[in-house]
C-alpha cells in the first residue's frame, strides 16, 4: 500500500516541487498539504497520515515544535524534515525524525527516506500476479509476462509481448507493488520489468532510450532525472 503523506512548508513552490519529486520517488500518495503547523496539526488529527514530510523553519509554530506535538498523538506519523538548514538536525533526531533531508533534494535520497519508512514486511512482499481486464474479462497476468506499464490518468496499461491489459491501479501503486520484483520507474508515465530490456541507448541531453525484448521492439524513454538510478540498477 501506498504511504499516505502530509506536506507542510509555508511556501507554495516549495510544495509543489516536493510533490513532483515524491510523485517520482514512488511509494507514497500525497493527500493532503498545509501552509503552517496550526493548519497541519487539524489535519493531522482528522485524517490518519503515515508520514509528515515537514519543513522546519516556519512563522508561528516551527517544524519542530510541530513534530513535538504530532508524537504526542496516540498514532503518530511519521515524521521528515524537508528544509534548507542543516544546523537543526540535532533538533530534528531529538524528536525521533525518521530523517532529515536538506534541500534542494534528490530523488535518490527521497526514495531512501521513504524506504526508512515502510513496513520491512512490505518492502519484502513480492506480487506475483496481477488483476487485469480484457475484452469484458477479469484476468489474472503473470507479473513475469509483463514488458512495461504505461499510465493513462488513473489507470494503466500492461503490456506482455503480444497483449494490453488495462489495471484500474494507478502506475504509482503499481510501482510500489512491482519495485521488489525488479520494476523500474523509468518515466513519469512508465514503469518498465528491467528484465525484459535488451539495449539502452544514449540520447540527446543526457537521456535514455530503452529497447525491449518483444517482437516489435518497443522504445522506453528514461527521464533525465531517472538518468543515474537506472545505470545503478542496471550495472551501467
Amino acid at each position: 500500500m501506498l504511504l499516505k503523506a502530509l506536506v507542510v512548508d509555508d511556501e507554495a513552490p516549495a510544495r509543489s516541487e516536493l510533490r513532483f519529486l515524491l510523485d517520482e520517488a514512488g511509494g507514497v500518495e500525497v493527500v493532503g498539504e498545509a501552509s503552517n503547523g496550526p493548519e497541519a496539526l487539524q489535519l493531522v488529527k482528522a485524517i490518519p497520515y503515515d508520514v509528515v514530510f515537514l519543513d522546519i523553519d516556519m512563522p508561528g509554530l516551527s517544524g519542530v515544535d510541530l513534530a513535538e506535538t504530532l508524537t504526542g498523538l496516540e498514532h503518530p506519523p511519521s515524521i521528515v524534515f524537508v528544509t534548507a538548514h542543516s544546523e537543526h538536525a540535532v533538533k530534528a533526531f531529538e524528536v525521533a525524525a525518521a530523517d532529515y533531508l536538506v534541500k534542494p533534494v534528490e530523488v535518490d535520497r527521497l526514495r531512501q527516506a521513504i524506504e526508512r519508512i515502510k513496513p520491512a514486511e512490505e518492502t519484502r512482499a513480492r506480487i506475483e500476479r496481477i488483476p487485469v481486464e480484457k475484452a469484458g474479462k477479469k484476468l489474472l497476468l503473470q507479473v513475469e509476462d509483463i514488458s512495461y506499464i504505461m499510465a493513462k490518468d488513473d489507470y494503466s496499461y500492461l503490456h506482455t509481448e503480444t497483449e494490453r491489459y488495462l489495471s484500474t491501479f494507478s502506475l504509482a501503486q503499481l510501482e510500489n507493488k512491482l519495485t521488489p520484483s525488479g520494476f523500474f520507474r523509468v518515466h513519469r508515465r512508465y514503469l518498465v520489468n528491467l528484465a525484459q530490456v535488451r539495449e539502452v541507448v544514449p540520447m540527446y541531453g543526457g537521456t535514455l532510450l530503452l529497447t525491449l525484448k518483444d517482437p516489435e521492439g518497443t522504445q522506453v524513454p528514461v527521464s533525465r532525472r531517472r538518468v543515474p538510478s537506472l545505470k545503478k540498477a542496471l550495472g551501467l
